[in-house]
């Protein structure tokens, strides 16, 4: 493996180690509304094929090797500062919502809407932070499919969760939320 697929693969570790304590003590949370699909779950599944499996399947193997590309090495460099911001995005994206954060779309039953740090700035810096992760990851594994899939997978999990999401924040929050939809942008920050 080249330095550029270390780095993937560190930042992996890096993506679980920021999720691993939250997402332990939230399980144990009671929830009041939970609206998992079968449609969700498979996109999940696919997300995590073409953000984990895919790539391993690439670094470990020959038989992605046909669709090798190869970039100049300060592009791979530029991946590098790339998947370090989505890493900063995600990371302060859990620090900020704690408890709140959910793998699937569920609201706990002391659920609370948060509207400070980086949600005072995007309402969804976790997938900001993913489309940030699907810019670098072909800069690093410079390879059609294990580069490319996870991009062609996020975006219809973004089209649809996010709708999906701001459905049951507004079904929650209600008011409270459209005014928060109002002031701060989805994945950018509103000028």
């Amino acid at each position: 493996m080249d330095v550029f697929t270390w780095v993937y693969f560190i930042a992996i570790v890096a993506e679980m180690a920021i999720r691993a304590p939250i997402s332990s003590r939230q399980r144990k949370e009671p929830k009041s509304n939970r609206q998992v699909t079968t449609q969700e779950k498979v996109l999940l599944g696919l997300l995590f094929l073409a953000m984990f499996f895919v790539p391993i399947f690439y670094a470990a193997t020959a038989w992605l090797d046909f669709a090798n590309y190869t970039l100049p090495s300060w592009t791979g460099w530029l991946g590098v500062v790339i998947i370090t911001g989505a890493l900063i995005v995600f990371w302060r994206a859990h620090a900020d919502l704690g408890l709140n954060w959910s793998s699937t779309l569920e609201i706990r039953e002391k659920h609370e809407l948060i509207t400070r740090g980086i949600y005072g700035v995007i309402r969804h810096p976790m997938y900001a932070s993913q489309w940030i992760w699907v810019i670098a990851q072909p800069l690093l594994l410079q390879n059609w499919v294990a580069g490319f899939l996870n991009l062609l997978v996020f975006i219809p999990f973004y089209i649809l969760r996010v709708k999906a999401e701001e459905k049951l924040m507004l079904g929650q929050f209600g008011d409270q939320y459209r005014s928060y939809m109002q002031k701060v942008g989805a994945v950018f920050p509103k000028l």
